[in-house]
């Protein structure tokens, strides 16, 4: 999750908001990182997670993911949990929990539906403190 702050704060200078996510193997190597890049890009898939999942395929040359760990600042919306799921991720390691568009389990439950081909386990409230605190600052900070 330290490293996954770190993209945040990072990003967060950028204009984005501050989400980093990482991806790392069965091991523990981190195959994937990746920062929100939606304002930098123009983006609007430029999520955090899915850059990270993007450069963790990429790393392995294959799409399926499978005994791989998303670790995230904050609780992946909707279109990120899918792709969690869709990529066969076995667990999402989760900071903050995103009361407005959570899809982990908060407002949504994406990746633990009974309908999903692919269930993926989550941990949630890591660091969780620090994590919220990040995006409370940069959003006190627009207002």
């Amino acid at each position: 999750m330290g490293q996954a702050l770190d993209l945040a704060v990072a990003t967060g200078r950028t204009g984005d908001i501050p989400i980093g996510a990482v991806v790392v193997d069965p091991d523990g190597a981190v195959i994937g990182s990746g920062a929100n890049r939606r304002e930098v890009d123009g983006d609007p898939t430029g999520h955090a997670e899915i850059v990270a999942l993007r450069q963790a395929a990429a790393t392995l040359g294959r799409w399926r993911l499978d005994g791989c760990t998303l670790v995230v600042t904050l609780e992946p919306c909707p279109m990120c949990a899918g792709a969690a799921s869709l990529a066969r991720l076995d667990r999402i390691v989760l900071g903050a929990w995103d009361p407005k568009a959570g899809a982990c389990g908060s407002v949504w439950d994406v990746v633990r539906d009974r309908h999903v081909l692919h269930r993926v386990e989550v941990v949630g409230g890591v660091r969780e403190a620090e994590c919220a605190q990040l995006l409370w600052d940069f959003f006190h900070g627009l207002r």
